[in-house]
């Protein structure tokens, strides 16, 4: 039996929430509200079956009458596995603590929220604005992306590329890092795969709603990566070297 989203104690049915982003705020806070086993459940099926947790996005509609989550639990932990691999990296590659403390700050902040924010309130406007379904009548109720959702397909999508460069990345570290032919492909091709994933569940989340049409334009930008990885590997660029660098340049074995 899969597992499901708990309901808010005290609600009986379906009801619009209109302001429910200070409402998902103050609940990041409170462990006990949080559904920790749901939130694992989806980082698991968004690594191996995507479309299962957007079938269930469905039924969090149904039930609460929104497509976006009321529960922090998946960024909160996003956020501390995050820093858990960043502390990893640090400590295999940093040169000084407080350097240290600089890179997951501002990777944590920067990298995962605020980018995050950038790019889910770009797609925000582009659905909003450019995707919709014109209303074949003056009755139909009028549905809108709402921004925490796109924030959410955000962070879905984020989700599996961490694993793929964050995690797995620094198991490989040193052969990716190092000279030669065969790190230089496998670099490439493990960010072409993080990065045409994360563009492909970002598709995934917009699909699945009914109101919007054309969301296979979320799709192009995996034939730019697909086209742009041959022209990086013949031009020699190896990514994991070059993010290694940025970060962590000190190291000698790594330049």
């Amino acid at each position: 039996m899969l597992p499901t989203a708990s309901t808010t104690k005290g609600r009986s049915g379906p009801q619009a929430r209109p302001n429910s982003f200070f409402p998902y705020l103050r609940r990041i806070v409170k462990w006990q509200q949080m559904d920790i086993e749901y939130t694992f459940w989806q980082m698991l099926n968004l690594c191996t079956s995507p479309k299962v947790v957007y079938q269930h996005t469905k039924y969090h509609k149904q039930t609460k009458n929104q497509w976006a989550r009321d529960d922090p639990a998946f960024v909160v932990i996003c956020s501390l596995l995050l820093s858990v691999s960043l502390i990893a990296y640090c400590a295999a590659y940093d040169h000084s603590a407080g350097h240290a403390v600089f890179v997951v700050i501002s990777t944590l902040f920067i990298h995962f929220f605020v980018i995050g924010a950038i790019l889910a309130t770009f797609c925000w406007f582009f659905t909003n604005n450019y995707l919709r379904e014109e209303a074949p009548n003056s009755y139909v109720v009028e549905q809108r992306v709402e921004w925490l959702y796109a924030f959410d397909v955000h962070c879905n999508s984020f989700f599996p590329m961490f694993v793929m460069l964050y995690v797995l990345h620094y198991f490989l570290s040193p052969l990716l890092v190092a000279h030669g032919f065969v790190p230089l492909l496998l670099s490439n091709v493990l960010f072409m795969v993080a990065v045409s994933y994360y563009h492909y569940l970002n598709y995934l989340g917009y699909d699945v709603l009914p109101f919007l049409e054309r969301t296979t334009l979320f799709l192009y930008p995996i034939g730019v990566v697909l086209v742009l990885s041959p022209i990086l590997i013949l031009s020699g660029f190896n990514p994991s070297r070059y993010f290694m660098n940025m970060y962590f340049s000190q190291r000698q074995y790594i330049i």
